[in-house]
């Protein structure tokens, strides 16, 4: 009751302000103050050692996006938007035991025809610490979900305490829902939050800290008019299933740590920022307004051998960025940090948020950030065991939606992928599709070696390879250890991972959040024997897909230009996918 009343008085100020939490160009920008996430605090239990042990509570909240929003509802973790970070170091387990307290039916709109939402609970979740090297029972399976109380738990459940022995070096890992089917909804309600990985590496570096290091989780989200969360529940052309899933979800606003377009004061020092790309399907391509170089000292898997000066990174979802900003010589200005991704160009969303170099500087700024950061580990193409060619295709499902595919398979058929433990593998993904996909491997770090365009049509017609251009190498910005790698239309590009230590049951998956919960998906099972030669399911031949180009159906879904869905609350909401080509 208390929240209705004060969501009525807070919607007629909403309506004197003339703000329209669905229209972009109505919504004041940085008139919010960027907030740091909590960090989590252990939760006592004698079975396990000494503050290792933490409990988060998944639960039902009402947050602010924007001081002129009203409340909306959000899923949290511990009813916070981005949840707790949780602090762990080095080779020190850590325990996190997830709890779902929430409702049986979920608030945004759920697609039954996905894989395991057709005869389960319609509510399910499960964490996964992505870029976690960790046993296969504590990684998150998307099948080892479970509901309110674990009274239902999916086949591959098997823990409720996780277990995260965090050997690997100190590295921004992130949390968030993967549940089958159900990941898109779970993650855009708020069910993420930062995980970092230290080592006594970045002390001895002086790496700015404390007050000077900020997590900056990056989303976008559209609103309706109340301020209420706006999800899609059709994609924008006719299929015979209500709701439905979509191509892919591109917000109107841009939310760092949960505030739309925030503002942050610093002093005239160097500051550290952790940066996730928590978005469904967003990319971003992150610069400063003032034209300043970022000082890149890390990717998704900790810092890099080098610290590398860039002007501009790219920043798909999921991927991640260990920064250093040098404000000491920008004393009383005024930086914004730009979005210059031309995929979903938009005058709002074209901005992330602002700096203010206004705060006196309190004590003596860091050292400078040492050109060596970590000793060269590189992995040799001429040491792997094995070679896999993986293609990147799409079709159509039986509703006639268009669905996109690894290996040309789908998720529930049986796993082509099995990696033998202490086994180095080159994958090279072949993507057939006229658009990026961030392809995302659970278990390893790897390096991305090149990427090189083919010839698209005759591999779809006759599964032949044939390369029509010179390799390209990794950018500059992406030369460290990764988890998602950009794969480009018309290109393969080439990963190789060393997998060690654990056995069992992943995955690798688009994080695209849309495709990963519409059969993007595949499972890979590490196994102990060892390889000393090719298998034979490393080379089957890549079936041909001329049926499929010449489906009507397929090449309208592939050329629709994507406006609102049906239900839309305004022109502004515009909902795009990867379907359309003239982005």
């Amino acid at each position: 009751m208390n929240i209705l009343v004060l969501n009525i008085k807070e919607r007629l100020i909403l309506v004197e302000q003339h703000v329209n939490p669905a229209d972009p160009a109505t919504i004041p920008k940085f008139v919010d103050k960027l907030s740091k996430p909590p960090v989590a605090k252990p939760t006592p239990n004698k079975s396990y050692p000494p503050n290792s042990y933490f409990e988060l509570d998944m639960q039902v909240a009402y947050h602010r996006f924007h001081r002129h929003f009203p409340l909306s509802k959000v899923w949290g973790y511990n009813g916070i938007v981005p949840g707790p970070t949780i602090e762990a170091t080095k080779d020190k387990p850590t325990y996190v035991k997830y709890i779902n307290n929430l409702p049986t039916k979920h608030f945004l709109p759920v697609d039954h025809t996905l894989h395991s939402s057709t005869d389960s609970q319609e509510v399910r979740t499960v964490v996964h610490l992505h870029g976690a090297h960790v046993d296969w029972e504590s990684d998150g399976h998307p099948e080892a979900w479970y509901t309110n109380n674990f009274e239902f738990t999916g086949p591959k459940f098997r823990k409720e305490v996780h277990h995260y022995t965090n050997h690997q070096p100190g590295a921004t890992l992130w949390y968030h829902d993967h549940a089958m089917a159900l990941t898109r909804l779970n993650v855009y309600a708020g069910l993420a939050g930062f995980y970092l990985l230290r080592d006594t590496l970045e002390k001895r570096l002086q790496l700015p800290s404390g007050a000077y290091e900020m997590p900056l989780m990056i989303q976008d989200k559209s609103f309706n008019e109340d301020g209420s969360i706006f999800y899609p529940d059709a994609p924008p052309f006719p299929v015979p299933v209500h709701p439905s899933i979509t191509p892919g979800v591109v917000g109107n606003t841009i939310l760092v740590n949960g505030k739309v377009w925030p503002y942050m004061r610093v002093e005239p020092r160097k500051y550290r920022f952790r940066v996730v790309n928590a978005s469904n399907r967003r990319g971003y391509r992150l610069e400063l307004s003032n034209n300043q170089s970022f000082i890149q000292i890390g990717t998704d898997g900790g810092l890099l051998s080098k610290r590398v000066d860039v002007a501009s990174i790219g920043l798909l979802p999921a991927e991640r960025l260990d920064l250093v900003i040098d404000f000491s010589q920008h004393k009383g200005e005024v930086i914004s940090l730009m979005n210059t991704d031309d995929e979903f160009p938009d005058e709002h969303t074209n901005v992330i948020m602002q700096f203010r170099v206004d705060l006196k500087l309190k004590d003596c700024d860091s050292p400078d950030i040492p050109e060596e950061l970590y000793p060269e580990m590189d992995l040799h193409e001429d040491h792997a065991h094995i070679s896999r060619d993986l293609p990147l295709s799409f079709t159509l499902d039986q509703y006639g939606r268009p669905m996109l595919l690894l290996n040309d398979r789908m998720y529930h058929e049986p796993a082509t992928e099995k990696p033998a433990v202490d086994s180095i593998e080159t994958w090279n993904f072949i993507n057939l599709t006229p658009f990026i996909h961030p392809i995302h491997v659970h278990l390893v770090q790897f390096k991305i070696l090149e990427r090189r365009p083919f010839n698209v049509e005759r591999y779809q017609n006759e599964g032949v390879l044939e390369y029509t251009g010179d390799p390209i190498p990794p950018h500059e910005y992406e030369r460290g250890w990764k988890d998602v790698v950009r794969t480009d239309g018309g290109m393969v590009t080439k990963i190789i991972m060393h997998w060690k230590e654990f056995t069992g049951n992943y995955i690798w998956h688009c994080h695209f959040l849309e495709h990963e919960d519409h059969d993007m998906m595949r499972p890979i099972t590490v196994i102990n024997d060892a390889h000393p030669v090719q298998t034979p399911h490393a080379s089957e031949p890549h079936q041909s897909q001329e049926s499929l180009l010449n489906e009507p159906k397929l090449e309208e879904r592939l050329q629709v230009e994507v406006s609102n869905s049906p239900d839309s609350p305004t022109e502004d909401n515009t909902i795009k996918t990867d379907f359309d080509t003239t982005s």
